[in-house]
């Protein structure tokens, strides 16, 4: 595993990929996950900085009216992550609907993404898909939809072989997953990896899912154990940390590089104490 920044994650915006990518060697992570569409414009960003591209997030995500056309152009931003060696890819799946009933919802989400995986899969690239775990995401919402990482993994196999989970260890233990169920899955169905430590005090039912920590702020989350776990079952690609904090976001407003330096001491700590 390696750790990878991701600046949005941490509160810090606008900056270029280079810019990105200079942070990160800065700050010691091996890898950054990017905007392909950034990358498209700047394809040699990442050549001799020692950075490895670590992920990209899906550039199909619009609204209905734009799928189509951002799916034309998914093969083209397939074709530059392969030139670049990066073959993740991730997304998020919301865990509510407003319109569709479940059995409606999954149908729905298994015809959006299967044209999208088997563009990727072309390209030999793999998808993840997150689920979201708080009760307070979805509870307001007429339809619930998934928010477990079992029942993702049921509708992700549905959609293709290429296709795995970006798993969250927030969204993993809020709702209500154990490490043994973690322990359950293989190398392969994990795409990518979040990290965020929880609030103390707050019962899983009950966090915002908007109010997080870095690694190890708190203790809430079993992090070392989370991080054995998948070092034991064979995962080496990134890891980001996606804390949501509004103490680290006004840092990062103000000193980026600080912000950076932070998160980056929080995952090596995390590292060491993981034996990792």
């Amino acid at each position: 595993m390696f750790k990878a920044l991701n600046c949005n994650a941490i509160g810090i915006k606008g900056l270029t990929l280079p810019d990105t990518i200079a942070l990160a060697r800065a700050t010691g992570f091996a890898g950054v996950d990017f905007d392909i569409r950034q990358a498209m414009a700047l394809p040699q960003a990442f050549a001799g900085t020692g950075i490895r591209p670590a992920q990209w997030g899906l550039p199909v995500n619009g609204p209905q009216s734009e799928w189509a056309v951002d799916l034309t152009e998914l093969a083209a931003c397939a074709k530059l992550a392969v030139t670049l060696g990066c073959l993740r890819c991730a997304t998020w799946v919301p865990s509510w609907s407003d319109s569709r009933a479940l059995a409606e919802n999954t149908a729905f989400h298994i015809a959006q993404l299967t044209p999208v995986a088997q563009v990727l899969a072309d390209h030999g690239i793999r998808l993840g898909l997150e689920c979201l775990g708080p009760v307070t995401l979805f509870q307001n919402h007429p339809h619930p939809f998934i928010h477990t990482m079992g029942a993702m993994m049921d509708m992700v196999r549905q959609i293709g072989p290429n296709v795995g989970l970006l798993m969250d260890a927030w969204h993993l233990f809020t709702s209500g997953a154990t490490l043994a169920d973690l322990a359950a899955l293989e190398a392969h169905d994990i795409v990518h990896v979040h990290i965020n430590d929880a609030p103390p005090g707050v019962p899983f039912d009950k966090v915002i899912d908007t109010v997080r920590h870095l690694p190890l702020e708190t203790g809430v989350l079993d992090l070392p154990g989370f991080m054995r776990t998948l070092a034991a079952m064979g995962y080496d690609g990134p890891v980001v940390t996606e804390p949501f904090s509004a103490r680290l976001n006004a840092l990062a407003a103000t000193d980026p590089t600080a912000a950076a330096t932070e998160v980056s001491a929080a995952m090596d700590r995390l590292w060491h104490l993981s034996g990792l």
